[in-house]
C-alpha cells in the first residue's frame, strides 16, 4: 500500500486508471467497532458512479465502493514469474489455437471466428487477440451473426491473469449481459522434466486416432469433424497403452509439437487403473517424442477445481499461466435457441476432468 511520509495509507488511483493493474485496501465491515480490512489485486476495469470494479487474476470481479477505499496503487502489469518457460498470453494463445483446429475461420479485424460444427468451445468461439476494427457493440453483433448463420451459439474466449490478457473485454461482455460458462487455466512447464518421469515402455505413439485410441477416448461416437480437430495440428501425435485381452486401451494421450512447444490434451485413464502412474507415462512418452523434434517448452489446460490433476502437473513442473474463460451470448429476443457447443475433450488428468 502506498504510505505518505507521515506514515498514513493514501489512494492513490483516479478513474483515469481504468485498464491498469492495481492494489487497494478497504474497509470490510464500515462502521464496526473494530475496523477489519480487505486486500484486493487485480485489472481496475471500470470507476463509475463512487463503485470500483477490479477484475482479479481468476476473472471474479469485484465491487468495492469508493468511500470504503483506505489505499490504493497502480501495480506493474503482471508479476514476475519465477520458473517455468518465459511465455506471453498471445503467443501461448497462438499456439493453443493451432493445437486445435477448427474448420473454419474469419477474420473480424484482429479477432478470429472459429468454427468446427460444434465440436467443443475452443474450436467454435471468437479468439480476440486485438482490435476487431469496429466499435464492440457492432462487432459483438457480427459475431453473433457468424455463429448464427452456422446454428451455432456465439462463445468469446478471453484470459485474465497475464500481461495483455483481456480483463476490460470480459468486464464489458457481461456489462452486455454475456454469460461466463466456463473458466480453466492454462499451465506451462519445462518439457524435459516431464520426460524425464517415467520410462513409457508400454506406450505406442501414432500419427492417427485408430479405433483403438477412440476406444478409450470419452467422447463417444466421435464423428468426421471431431477427427478432423483431433487430427489437425503442426505435428500430432497420439499415445496408447494397450488394454489387456482386446480390452480398450489402459490409457491414452494427444499431443501437439509446435515449434518450442508441446501440448498435452485428452489424456485419459481406465478408471479401473488409476494411480498407477499410466497418465504419467503417457505424458512422458510424448514429451520425449517433441524433445526429438525440437520442443523444449510445455502447456495443458485443467479446470480449477480438478485438484488431483493439478497436484500432478504440480508434480511435474506445471504453473499457472492465466486463466481462461467462455462467454456466451445471450439470447436473442424471439430468435431461435443455437446448438449447444459439445463439451470439450478430456484435458490430462489423474483423475481426467473437462475442460470445454
Amino acid at each position: 500500500m502506498e504510505i505518505s511520509a507521515t506514515g498514513r495509507l493514501e489512494v492513490r488511483i483516479t478513474p483515469a486508471d481504468v485498464g491498469k493493474r492495481v492494489s487497494v485496501r478497504r474497509l470490510s465491515e464500515p462502521g464496526a467497532a473494530q475496523e477489519k480490512f480487505t486486500d484486493t489485486v487485480g485489472v481496475l476495469t471500470s470507476w463509475d458512479e463512487g463503485v470500483l470494479m477490479i477484475t482479479r487474476r481468476d476473472g471474479r470481479s469485484v465491487r468495492i465502493a469508493e468511500s470504503a477505499l483506505v489505499a490504493g496503487k497502480v501495480v506493474p502489469a503482471a508479476p514476475a514469474r519465477r520458473r517455468g518457460p518465459a511465455a506471453s498470453y498471445e503467443e501461448l494463445a497462438r499456439v493453443a489455437s493451432r493445437g486445435w483446429q477448427p474448420l473454419r475461420t474469419q477474420q473480424l479485424g484482429e479477432w478470429v471466428l472459429r468454427a468446427a460444427g460444434g465440436f467443443t468451445r475452443r474450436a467454435n468461439s471468437v479468439l480476440p487477440l486485438g482490435d476487431p476494427g469496429l466499435p464492440l457493440d457492432e462487432a459483438l453483433a457480427a459475431v453473433r451473426r457468424w455463429y448464427g448463420e452456422r446454428g451455432l451459439p456465439a462463445y468469446v474466449q478471453t484470459a485474465t491473469g497475464a500481461e495483455g490478457t483481456q480483463e476490460l473485454l470480459c468486464a464489458e461482455l457481461e456489462r452486455r449481459g454475456w454469460v461466463r460458462e466456463v473458466t480453466a487455466e492454462l499451465w506451462t512447464g519445462g518439457l524435459a522434466p516431464v520426460a524425464d518421469r517415467a520410462e513409457g515402455a508400454g506406450v505406442v505413439l501414432s500419427r492417427e486416432a485408430d479405433e483403438a485410441w477412440l476406444a478409450r477416448y470419452r467422447r463417444k461416437g466421435v464423428g468426421e469433424v471431431a477427427l478432423r480437430v483431433l487430427g489437425a495440428g503442426p505435428s500430432v501425435w497420439f499415445a496408447t497403452v494397450p488394454g489387456a485381452g482386446g480390452e480398450p486401451p489402459a490409457a491414452i494421450g494427444r499431443c501437439v509439437v509446435d515449434g518450442r512447444w508441446a501440448g498435452f490434451a485428452a489424456v485419459e485413464v481406465d478408471p479401473g487403473r488409476r494411480r498407477e502412474g499410466l497418465a504419467t507415462e503417457v505424458m512422458a512418452a510424448l514429451a520425449r517424442r517433441a524433445l526429438d523434434e525440437g520442443a523444449s517448452a510445455a502447456w495443458l489446460q485443467v479446470e480449477t477445481d480438478n485438484e488431483g490433476a493439478r497436484a500432478l502437473y504440480a508434480a511435474l513442473g506445471f504453473t499457472p499461466h492465466h486463466a481462461y474463460h467462455y462467454y456466451r451470448a445471450p439470447a436473442e429476443p424471439d430468435g431461435p435457441a443455437p446448438a449447444d457447443a459439445q463439451t470439450e475433450d478430456r484435458e490430462p488428468a489423474e483423475p481426467s476432468d473437462d475442460v470445454r
